[in-house]
């Protein structure tokens, strides 16, 4: 690391003022803050510090994403190898098969967003933000494993200049740049976006994974199969090549189809206490995100009708399925897009929960609500912050006339 510090050093005269690649200057303090905690002090003012600065945060969260993409490898490779009704199921290859289906995406992801919030920063003599770090592999994560790369790299450029650079770059977003990405490609490109012929990759990587798919083999995710069953007085999830069922146990797991990185409750909880211990997300909107999930299936559940066959699921179920508990933890604690309050908090994290699942078990053409619950209450969290301020002031206005009152 001194050697690295060292080179840093001897070649940082040229990208400041005067330097002949002092147009670059952001570039080299991006690379440089992210190697090395920035040693420049305040020179006036009081000023509190700690090492945990953004770019440290977001290499937590990244490393926090890190067990749903290892898992998200070994069931892209799954699934394959269900597809072809390969009885042998090599680890290492699976993993490798996974890898070749998901690095091309993180690349496209990075060198696209990246490249554009360079570009912007140099264009402002701007610091370049670290948002992206976490971005970049959060949308090969929910999108499904057979995404075209050309339309990820549409969609995140999109993002990061409608959604992101327009307002102002990191912390000024309204709405979480993921997300959107990953409805940009649901509206844009429906087809390639659900179904059940996206979320399993059927055909062989760089000679791994050769072989026919089985005539038995469909993809549906199984939320997928439940909106087909409409009508029915009862819901059935079975495996993707047979009629087997697929248990509570299963979907907690993982092994099943769907968004590269979201299908692992498991692995999803790992994240969770990640972030929790380093003090990074949000509890109260984990918890409250769960709350509101749990009460809306109950209820759905309660007064189930075949008509919404996703209402006959179980709460369980419920919460395992889809990207849930991946948008509980990920997508909903977002600090820049969330509630501060943390009365607002426990709101916010209460619809989003709830409004997924409204949104899941009562339109069956779109069997996933958390995106779109998640960028609703983003809408919503200015507003719902603004309530409870308001209301906080209000109740001690009135503690205050009391008080005159009594010493009167």
């Amino acid at each position: 690391m001194k050697a690295l510090r060292k080179m840093l050093d001897k070649v940082k005269p040229h990208f400041q003022e005067g330097g002949k690649l002092h147009a670059f200057h952001s570039v080299y303090d991006g690379f440089e803050t992210f190697l090395f905690t920035p040693n420049s002090t305040s020179t006036s003012g009081v000023q509190i510090h700690d090492s945990m600065d953004s770019k440290r945060t977001m290499i937590i969260v990244v490393m926090a994403l890190v067990p749903c993409l290892l898992f998200g490898m070994y069931n892209a490779g799954y699934q394959h190898w269900e597809a072809i009704g390969a009885a042998d199921k090599p680890f290492f290859t699976l993993m490798l098969y996974g890898l070749l289906s998901v690095l091309p995406k993180l690349i496209v992801a990075y060198v696209v967003g990246l490249g554009i919030e360079f570009a912007v920063a140099q264009w402002r003599r701007e610091e370049i933000q670290e948002g992206f770090l976490v971005t970049g592999i959060l949308i090969p994560l929910i999108c499904p494993v057979d995404t075209p790369l050309w339309m990820i790299a549409v969609a995140t450029a999109f993002s990061v200049i409608f959604v992101k650079e327009v307002f102002g770059g990191t912390g000024y977003n309204i709405f979480n740049v993921a997300l959107v990405t990953r409805a940009f490609l649901f509206f844009a490109y429906p087809a390639s976006m659900s179904g059940d012929k996206v979320f399993v990759d059927t055909q062989a990587i760089a000679g791994l994974g050769e072989g026919t798919v089985v005539d038995t083999f469909t993809g549906a995710t199984p939320l997928g199969q439940v909106a087909l069953q409409a009508g029915e007085q009862s819901v059935r999830i079975t495996s993707t090549v047979s009629a087997d069922p697929v248990t509570t146990g299963d979907m907690f797991l993982g092994l099943i189809p769907g968004s590269f990185g979201e299908t692992s409750t498991l692995c999803i909880l790992i994240g969770a206490a990640i972030l929790l211990f380093a003090g990074i997300a949000s509890w109260r909107i984990i918890l409250s995100v769960f709350a509101g999930g749990a009460v809306m299936s109950l209820i759905a559940n309660t007064f189930s009708s075949p008509l919404y066959p996703a209402s006959m699921l179980s709460v369980a179920d419920q919460l395992c399925l889809g990207g849930f508990a991946f948008a509980a933890v990920f997508m909903a604690t977002d600090p820049v897009t969330a509630c501060r309050t943390n009365v607002g908090k426990y709101i916010y994290g209460f619809l989003v929960g709830a409004i997924a699942i409204l949104i899941r078990v009562y339109n069956n053409g779109y069997p996933e609500g958390a995106m779109l619950a998640v960028l609703l209450m983003n809408a919503f969290a200015p507003l719902i912050d603004w309530c409870v301020v308001q209301s906080n002031v209000r109740r001690r206005e009135r503690r205050m006339k009391l008080k005159i009152t009594d010493n009167e």
